[in-house]
């Protein structure tokens, strides 16, 4: 069935079970993809149903391939609206910027039970080479920036410590052994931290274990202010293993965030990252690109003198690793934050209604991705109204105002391409 015109379609996603997800209905993205409902199996004919026995990881909303967005009305493919109405649906300018009809955005809903692949997303220029050379792995050639809005409490590694911080805790007599050659006594630069981290992927799994032993007979104390390393590096090690060098680098050169609801993260693109456990809002620029060098088993891991090579150096703090939510200007009742990261693909909204509240949102200059992430909000746009409850995912056109009357206390996020008229 051909989809009509519109300015706003309710959307059908689905929901993956990576063994790193939470089980069955403990996992938020697997529980809004039911409410939807979403689908499961190839297409939107079958309903997503929860298997207790399964891990659900990530909800998709958007154009992506892997977990494409169908319309709720007819079952057709969101791109292939798109692709029909571009103008109308995508619009001009997000066009002439991106040159394609395609969402330049991917939003989803991480649950998190254990620790994911420490990573990086490749650059733009990386993207294209790793993409032309070995496309069934590499399946796009662009870039993956991303962040990360805690829908709960949330748990990750991102970013290095300051060099002053690792240098430090490399004094400790288990860890000189990563030290480079040509280090001067109690500093680092970046090209060294480098080379630490390079030194600690390569090493063989005798010696990850041996150093995993020294540091968690140690006191807390030993580590200064990181005297977490101790007892969160057996959590680790019971998820993957003793000799899994993640853990390694995780602790001793990478932040540990522990972050609270409405807080959030930005990850540039080559920036090491690996999430921990929570529940997330995450959104990136349109790409599943990933090199991965811990936490998984050895042979999943990509090579570590690429991994290393591609590394960047911000942020380099806990601080660095925050992307501060701002007043939204075209928010009529101050109900809406915006997380504005530094990226032209998207920037996210989060509007918090009380039961009764109401929110008037300007439209955007490009199209969107709205998800109600709790309550039951009666939404109006173009002269239309909508039940948006709880797991409800809308794609809504550029230049669509939206009123929001709030049934029930209720939490959106939406995912948008920032026009020039914003």
């Amino acid at each position: 069935m051909s989809t009509q015109l519109d300015s706003v379609y309710q959307l059908r996603c689905s929901c993956n079970d990576y063994p790193w997800g939470k089980t069955g209905k403990e996992s938020l993205a697997a529980k809004l993809c039911e409410q939807q409902p979403g689908w499961a199996g190839d297409g939107p004919e079958r309903d997503f149903k929860i298997d207790d026995s399964k891990a659900y990881a990530e909800m998709w909303m958007g154009t992506y391939p892997d977990l494409p967005s169908y319309v709720a009305s007819t079952g057709e493919d969101l791109q292939d609206v798109l692709d029909r109405y571009p103008k109308e649906l995508v619009g001009e300018e997000t066009l002439k910027k991106f040159g394609h009809s395609k969402l330049p955005y991917l939003p989803k809903v991480l649950s998190i039970s254990k620790a994911l692949p420490l990573q990086v997303h490749p650059n733009t220029e990386l993207s294209a080479k790793l993409h032309k050379e070995d496309p069934d792995q590499f399946t796009d050639p662009n870039h993956k920036p991303e962040i990360a809005v805690a829908l709960s409490k949330f748990e990750a590694f991102c970013g290095f410590k300051p060099l002053q911080d690792v240098a430090d805790l490399l004094k400790i007599d288990a860890l000189q052994r990563f030290l480079p050659q040509n280090s001067t006594a109690g500093k680092l630069n970046n090209d060294q931290l480098k080379e630490v981290v390079r030194a600690m992927l390569k090493a063989d799994d005798k010696t990850i274990r041996e150093t995993y032993k020294a540091i968690t007979s140690l006191p807390g104390s030993t580590f200064g202010k990181y005297d977490y390393i101790p007892t969160l590096a057996p959590r680790l090690a019971e998820q993957y293993s003793e000799a899994d060098p993640g853990t390694l680098v995780a602790l001793i050169t990478m932040n540990y965030l522990v972050l609270q609801a409405g807080e959030c993260i930005y990850i540039p693109a080559d920036g090491i990252h690996a999430y921990l456990s929570g529940d997330i809002i995450e959104c990136m620029a349109r790409s599943n690109n990933v090199l991965n060098t811990g936490f998984c088993p050895r042979a999943e891991r990509n090579s570590v003198d690429l991994f290393c090579s591609t590394l960047t150096f911000a942020p380099h703090s806990v601080e660095e690793c925050m992307l501060q939510p701002k007043s939204y200007h075209r928010s009529k009742n101050g109900k809406t934050r915006l997380f504005a990261p530094p990226m032209s693909e998207f920037d996210m909204l989060e509007t918090t209604l009380g039961n009764g509240e109401t929110e008037t949102l300007g439209a955007a200059g490009g199209p969107s991705i709205l998800l109600a992430t709790k309550g039951n909000v009666a939404m109006k746009a173009k002269g239309k109204s909508y039940n948006v409850t709880e797991g409800s995912v809308y794609f809504i056109a550029p230049n669509v105002e939206l009123e929001l009357d709030a049934k029930s206390s209720a939490q959106l996020h939406i995912a948008f391409v920032e026009g020039s008229t914003e």
